[in-house]
This record gives C-alpha cells, sequence and structure tokens, in this order.
C-alpha cells in the first residue's frame, strides 16, 4: 500500500480503535479532493481484514492485505455509481442491504461496504441505508467518504464516526512526489499549485486536463485583475459543460479569492490557491467586501450547476456579477 504521510492523529485513533477491538462499523472520512480519503478507507479496510496485524497497523503482506490494496478481495464492495452526478441510486444501496446478510467467507469474518465521494448522494439511498447502518450484522461495516459531513443526512452522521482527513504539509508532500520519482523542478511546479494536498499534485504532474485547469483559472484571475469583461467570459465559456471540470476551475478561482483577501492584510499570509502572484495583484484592488462578494457568486454558481442549470447560462451570469463586484 502506498505510504500515508500526515494525518499522525488520524492514523493513531484508527490503530487504537483496532488494537482495543472496539472498531466503528460506521465510518466516514471527509475532506477536500485529494487530501486522501479513500486512501484512509482502504487502510481502515486492510486493518478490519489483516490476518497478522501488530499494534493496530495491518502487516500490509498477507493474502488479505494484499487483496484489499489491489481491489480483489471478495469481501470488499465497493458500490456502485449510477447517474450523471455519479451519485446511488436505492436500487444499488437494496441491493447492497440484501447482501450484507450474506456471511463473509474469511478469517476475520468481516465485511466492508465502501461509498466513495458521496458528495451527490441523494437523501432516497440515505433514507435506504438508515436501518441497516443503526443495527447492522456483527461483521458488515460501512465506510463513506466525502468533502464534508454535510453532504449526509443527520439521521446518517448520528450513526457514524467522522474523521476530518487534512492535507499535508509541503514537505511532506515534496517528500511524498519525490519518492514517486518525479524531480525537482516538476515537484516545485505542483506544489506552487497544490500545496501539501498530495492527491492533486500527483493530478498536475500526471493529468493534462487538470494542468489547463490551473491555466485557465490564472487567465481568469489576469481578466478580473483587467476588468477584462469579454476575456472573462471568454475563459469561463472555454471551461465546457462537463461538471467536473466546472467544480475544479470554480474552486481554484475560489481559493485564490481567499488568497487575494489575506494577502490584502498580510503580505506573508500563507496561501492555498494556485497562482500566489496573480492573488497578490488582486488584492491590490480587491476589498474585503469585494472578495466576499465574489465567494458568494462563486457559491451561488455552483450550486445553479448542481441543480442541473445551463452550464454557458451560470458562467455567463458569474461573468457580469464578478465585473459588478469589481467595479
Amino acid at each position: 500500500m502506498k505510504k500515508i504521510y500526515g494525518n499522525k492523529n488520524l492514523l493513531s485513533t484508527l490503530e487504537s480503535m483496532i488494537s482495543s477491538g472496539r472498531t466503528a462499523h460506521t465510518v466516514l472520512f471527509c475532506g477536500e479532493k485529494g487530501s486522501g480519503r479513500k486512501l484512509m478507507a482502504k487502510y481502515y479496510t486492510m486493518q478490519l481484514l489483516c490476518e497478522n496485524p501488530s499494534d493496530g497497523k495491518p502487516c500490509g503482506v498477507c493474502n488479505a492485505c494484499r487483496n484489499v490494496d489491489e481491489g480483489y478481495h471478495p469481501d470488499v464492495v465497493y458500490a456502485e455509481k449510477s447517474g450523471k452526478l455519479g451519485g446511488y441510486s436505492v436500487e444499488t444501496v437494496r441491493r447492497i442491504c440484501s447482501d450484507a446478510y450474506i456471511r463473509p467467507n474469511n478469517s476475520s469474518s468481516r465485511k466492508i461496504y465502501i461509498f466513495t465521494d458521496c458528495q451527490n448522494i441523494d437523501t432516497r439511498p440515505q433514507n435506504a441505508l438508515l436501518k441497516l447502518i443503526e443495527e447492522p450484522p456483527d461483521y458488515a461495516y460501512f465506510i463513506f467518504t466525502s468533502e464534508s459531513r454535510s453532504d449526509f443526512l443527520p439521521t446518517i452522521i448520528s450513526r457514524c464516526i467522522c474523521f476530518g482527513v487534512s492535507p499535508c504539509t509541503e514537505d511532506e508532500a515534496r517528500a511524498s512526489l519525490a519518492e514517486s520519482g518525479y524531480g525537482q523542478s516538476e515537484i516545485n511546479g505542483a506544489i506552487g499549485c497544490f500545496h501539501g494536498n498530495i492527491g492533486m499534485c500527483t493530478g498536475y504532474l500526471t493529468d493534462e486536463g487538470l494542468r489547463k485547469q490551473v491555466d485557465l483559472t490564472k487567465s481568469l484571475a489576469d481578466s478580473i485583475i483587467r476588468k477584462d469583461e469579454y476575456e472573462l467570459n471568454a475563459a469561463f465559456f472555454s471551461i465546457g459543460r462537463e461538471r467536473s471540470d466546472v467544480r475544479n476551475v470554480l474552486t481554484m478561482l475560489d481559493k485564490l479569492v481567499r488568497d487575494a483577501a489575506v494577502l490584502g492584510k498580510n503580505d506573508n499570509a500563507h496561501d492555498i490557491g494556485c497562482f500566489r502572484d496573480g492573488a497578490k495583484r488582486l488584492s491590490g484592488m480587491l476589498t474585503a467586501h469585494q472578495a466576499v462578494r465574489i465567494h458568494r457568486h462563486i457559491d451561488r454558481a455552483w450550486g445553479a450547476v448542481e441543480c442541473n442549470v445551463n452550464i454557458p447560462l451560470v458562467l455567463a451570469a458569474l461573468c457580469a456579477e464578478i465585473i459588478e463586484a469589481v467595479n
């Protein structure tokens, strides 16, 4: 399994749970994209199924650990996604509810169901799951990953143990990327954009589409600085119609605006966005009130996209709102 950097307190808590025998049947790992929430879900799964654990840590070499790591374990079920938003259907949940009462066939006598990236999970499948996670069979475990616990109904959250997964320090991210064989200049470029978020740094180095989105975000910032509504609208239009692309760019733009607000108060403040130079220049022309207005416009635009409003229309409206906010 890939080495886990950072999140020492979370790892220690999970290992204590295993060592004490007080394992949680329903766990939610929350964190931003790329922070390692899926890696934590896999680690907890290995802990539950490992044939030779030591102080709560999985050995990583037994058949169970290797099968979990490679995605072949027969008693680890990844829930199937469906629909345009990549959510989970009621039918999928019902199949899992039926399967959960079939006993596992492994030495640990445990069976794990994993629901990844639950940002778009509907209330109906959550309600269908509620009875099962409230009174699960002794051998059944449920692991969810999502950006925020607010993606779930309170009734689900009340039956989960929720863990926050945080990005690492930049030094830890550098060590991880170097271990993966990347050169220093590549590492510097990735860290400059995504800091301690190892998943996003790796994506930046391997995914040309993500690099284009970073460049597009920088173009958006430059257009805002110049107050050029035509160029800003053209840049928004070039994002396309894929929700995942829109979400990535709007998230990066929102962080850049946040950096501008913070750098306007403190030149030495830590930035979280992909374009410190642009955020610095933007800080010279934005008040805190204007930054908050732009943030709200971006948040409302994404909410409209999630509700299936026409994406080009949403982005055109966002363009006009941002230009109005900076004038």
